[in-house]
């Protein structure tokens, strides 16, 4: 189970999640745009009464033309922030949500193909340097005449090793091939920091083996999971025909393959209960884990994998780990090899032939609604990132991240920083003995911003243009190498779990971090021209979302070094998860679709993020206008104050358009909600909205206070 909480999790379009929730979702003309009022009705809003007390001036920051005036802001924020936008604005072709992320990703990525193009262009770069690996990469990955002329060929030795497979032993071999490769095939296993003992590295093995993004797409039988699991089916034969498998073969091959997934997945955690950490943190020899788990391999795999030295694993689910041993003892090793072939080909087929790509992209297309093909250079940028990403990434923060961007977001994180303290203090339900440690966690954060002080070294690692597929496989090897390299060293506390041009922030609870690459520090998170109430209310609500992340129901589980430790008070405990149960509540009764309801549980941690992360930024906003203007004459831009500005844009950096299917799967996947909730959410149980916008007790985004939840 991973400790790291996202801001956003952009859903992939054929398995579960890649980084990245949210990334992308869904007008009249007044003297509002040069007032503060809406179009609203006397019961629900009115204009705050008060006159502006400093100048009134052009802003920058804000799509005011996005507003859908004749919609109340105190009815819905969302549509009122950003109607006529999502009105105006349709999901493009080959996408299956689109918002402000998008806008920034696309903003981004011309960047970024400008210096893929460029390294690509050098073939004269010295072998063995960063320029040389990323320029050939990309290269490589373009070169789809070489790519179809090669077929299978670059393929063909690990389908041999499959297909070499005569036993039980030769299947726990080929085991420790495909976790090397990343196939996702049957169980997890790598290095990270003990959760319970954050100085030290530990081996963790957990459950997986499945294609489709959640064990429930398996189970469940309602008409979308049939849909879906008929387009895997179709999918899985196409495949297997492509291999060279007559028709019946293909479709009988396909069968055992979703039968034996259907077995792991009846095995699997769900989604909540895997956001149990004391479950999932079950520590043993692994001479006893080998006891448990026979017929996994453990003690022959281990030194395969330079693990020899490992004593102890942590199991994260050990009951699926005991059906996935008895399955490889009873199921035909036959059919093994065909789910083995299956998972290594589905890894790669952007690494292959045009006909499997688009196999692959028909299946997606089921999961996504997306309606065309996203263009090769744009899905290998993608690639380029994963892979290679600190190494271009580097040309990119000295073209794209200033020190000055970099000097405010440290300014804004102090202050955020500062109201948390403040908000902890203050609250009534904490005894001091808790507030005590939590203050201690607070003022522990490790705050990085813009990109490493130490750079990833590639130097392991060979690329080539000869061929796309043989880079990726020497990536995913190179990569599982380089993870496991970290078993019995000290903690490398430099190192990030995002590339600089990344959308996106995260907190890693066992280091105790909050990180925001540079690719977020740009508008509409964070624009140099604009005023602090849309900074705040973007970057500042992101930043005070990451810190909340911190005291989430999973974070509040770790202590100021990262440890997995109950550092709360009985009485505060239960004072917290009282508050919780209230916000879990409020978001399970959202409906995005018919008879679909967002899964409370599931985004509580995110939801938490919000809510803290949005009252943060509104205090540190309060005290930096205090600090600006002493004597109270506050600027108003384009007629909006400050407080209304701040919500505006917490309210346009979450606009989002999205499909169906999307909106379906991100609700059963995806642990940050809808769009439209991240946006509303928060603002329905904070006062400070109401005022703003002059809401009465009456308005829709109005919660009674008996039903109103305040966490930090």
């Amino acid at each position: 189970m991973t400790s790291k909480s996202y801001l956003l999790l952009t859903l992939g379009t054929a398995a579960g999640l890649a980084l990245t929730g949210c990334a992308s979702s869904t007008p009249a003309t007044t003297a509002a745009s040069a007032t503060t009022t809406t179009t609203a009705t006397a019961s629900t809003a009115t204009t705050p009464t008060e006159a502006p007390k400093g100048p009134v001036m052009p802003g920058v920051g804000l799509d005011l033309s996005a507003r859908d005036l004749s919609v109340s802001p105190c009815d819905n924020f969302f549509q009122y922030a950003s109607g006529t936008w999502l009105k105006n604005t349709p999901v493009p072709a080959a996408e299956s949500s689109w918002g402000s992320w998008n806008t920034l990703i696309d903003q981004n990525n011309a960047v970024l193909r400008n210096i893929l193009e460029t390294a690509a262009a050098n073939k004269s770069a010295a072998k063995g340097t960063n320029a040389q690996k990323v320029g050939d990469f990309y290269a490589s990955a373009m070169d789809t005449v070489a790519i179809e002329k090669a077929g299978l060929k670059y393929l063909q030795p690990e389908l041999a090793r499959i297909n070499g497979v005569k036993d039980l032993k030769g299947l726990q071999s080929q085991l420790v091939r495909q976790q090397m490769l990343q196939t996702r095939s049957v169980f997890g296993l790598g290095v990270r920091q003990d959760s319970k003992k954050s100085t030290e590295y530990a081996l963790y093995l957990g459950q997986g083996g499945l294609t489709l993004p959640d064990r429930d797409y398996y189970l469940k039988d309602d008409a979308r999971s049939k849909t879906i699991r008929a387009a895997y089916t179709t999918y899985l034969t196409n495949l297997f025909k492509l291999l060279g498998d007559a028709e019946a073969t293909a479709a009988k091959n396909a069968a055992t393959v979703l039968r034996l997934e259907t077995r792991l997945a009846k095995a699997s955690k769900d989604r909540v209960a895997l956001r149990d950490r004391y479950a999932n943190y079950n520590k043993m020899t692994v001479a006893e884990a080998n006891q448990q788990f026979p017929n996994l391999g453990l003690t022959t795999m281990l030194p395969q994998v330079g693990l020899g030295a490992a004593k102890e694993v942590i199991v994260g689910q050990p009951e699926f780990l005991k059906e996935a041993s008895a399955a490889l003892q009873q199921e035909p090793v036959a059919d093994w090899k065909t789910y083995l072939r299956a998972h290594l080909v589905n890894s790669v087929t952007s690494a292959l032939p045009k006909a499997y790509v688009d196999e692959s992209f028909r299946f997606q297309q089921v999961m996504s609604g997306a309606k065309q093909q996203q263009p090769r250079w744009k899905r290998m940028l993608r690639s380029t990132d994963a892979t290679l990403g600190e190494a271009f990434g580097q040309i990119y923060v000295e073209k794209a991240f200033t020190p000055e961007t970099k000097q405010k977001a440290m300014e804004m994180v102090a202050n955020i920083k500062e109201a948390m303290g403040e908000h902890i203090q203050a609250l009534e339900w904490m005894s001091p003995a808790t507030k005590q440690e939590a203050i201690k966690k607070l003022n522990g954060f490790t705050v990085k911003i813009g990109y490493p002080d130490k750079w990833k070294d590639y130097s392991a690692l060979t690329i080539s243009r000869e061929s796309y597929l043989k880079n990726v496989l020497a990536a995913r090897q190179w990569e599982f190498k380089d993870n496991i390299g970290h078993y019995g060293k000290p903690i490398d506390r430099t190192e990030w779990g995002m590339t600089p041009p990344t959308v996106n922030a995260y907190y890693n609870s066992t280091m105790n971090e909050i990180v925001f690459p540079a690719g977020i520090m740009q508008p509409p998170f964070f624009d140099p021209k604009a005023d602090d109430a849309v900074n705040y209310g973007g970057m500042g609500a992101v930043i005070g979302h990451e810190i909340t992340h911190g005291f989430d129901d999973q974070g509040r589980q770790s202590d100021a070094e990262g440890n997995l430790r109950d550092w709360w008070t009985k009485e505060d405990a239960a004072e917290f998860t009282k508050r919780t149960d209230l916000v879990g509540k409020q978001y399970s009764a959202f409906q995005p679709l018919d008879s679909v309801f967002v899964n409370g549980k599931l985004t509580m941690g995110e939801n938490l993020a919000d809510f803290g992360g949005t009252a943060l930024a509104y205090s540190a906003l309060q005290k930096q206008l205090k600090k600006q203007y002493p004597n109270g004459n506050v600027p108003q831009y384009d007629g909006l104050t400050p407080e209304q500005r701040f919500f505006l844009a917490w309210a346009q950096v979450w606009r989002t358009n999205a499909r169906p299917e999307y909106l379906r799967q991100q609700v059963l996947t995806d642990p940050h909600s809808p769009a439209q909730y991240r946006t509303n959410g928060p603002l329905m149980n904070m006062p400070e909205f109401y005022q703003a916008f002059g809401c009465k007790d009456d308005a829709k985004m109005v919660r009674a206070q008996n039903v109103r939840a305040r966490i930090w």
